[in-house]
């Protein structure tokens, strides 16, 4: 066996002439991850009441390997094995469960179940005030949503997969989920909230949709948050007549992406509108960059086409024309009443809908959380638990982001994120640590250590 030496950080070094600066009360990483395993707990399990590893373990470990962006479930049980004491300081588990019996304990549990850390968290990001950092157009905020994949197989499947022949003539099973983020056309970071899954439901014979999820996701929304001034952001596929009326009826308001091959109806009423001068239209030249002009034009209350005449919503039309002459369009429709005062910051929030793909799915996908890599399908509900377990780590993660200047240090620091995740992964292969914020402050300030004792792997 080789042996490995194990060190203990004793103490973390501050920046020459500064005291130890606190981090915030309950918008840290420790406190957050306290947080989830309180939510955890209240979770009913239907087990045996002899079962060895309690379902918050569960939870907790599998919280823990999207925290610590690990490749695998075999990653996490070597890290069992090998070097569990930070998994018992830091996420407060018990008994580690390895791979097969995370497997065996998520799979038969209820989604709904996962709700409630979301709303802890989202709420602690409110009473901080930090939530208002987001806010946009009179004090509404963005909430960009769009389906994507999280499983893939033409091998393996469930009863809950959906399928579609591939052209190579075999059948591809697949699940997706809906998911959305409040998002800000000048903040990098999102703020995600419970996705709902796309999925073939118990005894289906039929696939889901993206829009029937849409309407679950968005009632199950407007239930939870019954106040909150929304403006829901996406794209042209959203701009039908079901979809448009679903909205209204949750007084949830909308900017949704329009094109001229789902939309001529719409674009031959502005044509129509600019020939006989009922349309706005104006343009200027962007100050930051003087060779780029700006183009609008829109028009309120026209029908969303001709199978809805009586849905009367606002279209603006946007072009920009760069020093190259290249010119990128885009176009909306929109219950907001559309002004000259009000015409950019509309098109501004439009186009942050790209934040879902970009900040999102991209950075879920790219940068070490591993959205779409099979962590494992179950029997019934076990891949939508992982997908629902990495988004609220992305979560998590994004509330230090906006929030945490610990975090927000030690990513300086690191230059990237996966140079973050890479350093913290490192930390607790080499070091004990009590605490996700002693690993923080060791990767911003530096750190002081002593031979803990000698270690065989």
């Amino acid at each position: 066996m080789k042996s490995r030496k194990i060190y203990r950080i004793e103490a973390v070094r501050q920046p020459a002439g500064k005291t130890k600066r606190t981090v915030r009360k309950q918008l840290n990483a420790d406190a957050l991850i306290q947080l989830m395993r309180e939510d955890f707990q209240k979770i009913p399990d239907h087990r045996a009441g002899n079962a060895k590893i309690s379902l918050d373990d569960a939870l907790m470990s599998a919280l823990a390997m999207f925290q610590l962006k690990d490749p695998s479930l075999l990653a996490v049980d070597k890290r069992r094995r090998e070097e569990p004491e930070n998994l018992h300081t830091i996420w407060g588990i018990t008994d580690i469960p390895c791979d097969s019996q995370m497997r065996d304990i998520l799979d038969p549990l209820e989604l709904f179940s996962l709700r409630a850390p979301f709303r802890s968290a989202f709420r602690q990001l409110q009473r901080g005030k930090d939530f208002e950092k987001m806010a946009f157009l009179d004090g509404h905020y963005l909430l960009s949503g769009d389906g994507t994949g999280f499983y893939s197989s033409e091998k393996v499947s469930s009863d809950y997969c959906m399928g579609k022949k591939n052209n190579n003539g075999n059948t591809l099973y697949y699940q997706q989920m809906y998911a959305a983020a409040f998002v800000h056309p000048d903040h990098k970071e999102v703020i995600p909230v419970f996705p709902e899954m796309i999925t073939r439901k118990d005894g289906a014979k039929k696939n889901d949709s993206e829009r029937n999820a849409a309407r679950r996701f968005y009632e199950q929304f407007r239930r939870e948050h019954p106040l909150l001034q929304v403006i829901v952001v996406e794209d042209g596929l959203s701009s039908n007549g079901p979809h448009v009326r679903d909205l209204q009826k949750l007084d949830l308001h909308f900017i949704l992406g329009a094109k001229p091959g789902d939309h001529q109806f719409l674009f031959d009423r502005m044509d129509e509108a600019v020939e006989f001068g009922q349309a706005t239209e104006f343009q200027y030249t962007d100050a930051d960059e003087p060779e780029k002009i700006h183009y609008f034009r829109f028009i309120n209350q026209v029908p969303l086409n001709q199978s809805h005449q009586d849905l009367l919503v606002n279209f603006l039309e946007y072009w920009q024309v760069d020093k190259h002459g290249k010119t990128t369009k885009f176009s909306w429709i929109t219950d907001l009443p559309i002004t000259r005062e009000n015409a950019v910051d509309i098109m501004r929030a439009g186009r942050a809908r790209w934040k879902i793909e970009n900040e999102t799915f991209n950075t879920l996908k790219n940068q070490g959380y591993n959205l779409g890599h099979n962590y494992g399908l179950g029997e019934k509900n076990l891949s939508a638990v992982f997908a629902i377990l990495m988004m609220l780590a992305f979560l998590l993660d994004q509330i230090q982001q906006m929030s945490c200047w610990l975090f927000q240090e030690a990513l300086q620091k690191s230059e990237t994120k996966r140079y973050l995740w890479e350093g913290i992964r490192a930390f607790f292969y080499n070091y004990r640590v009590d605490s996700m914020e002693t690993i923080l402050r060791a990767i911003a300030h530096g750190f002081e250590r002593r031979e803990l004792k000698e270690c065989c792997s």
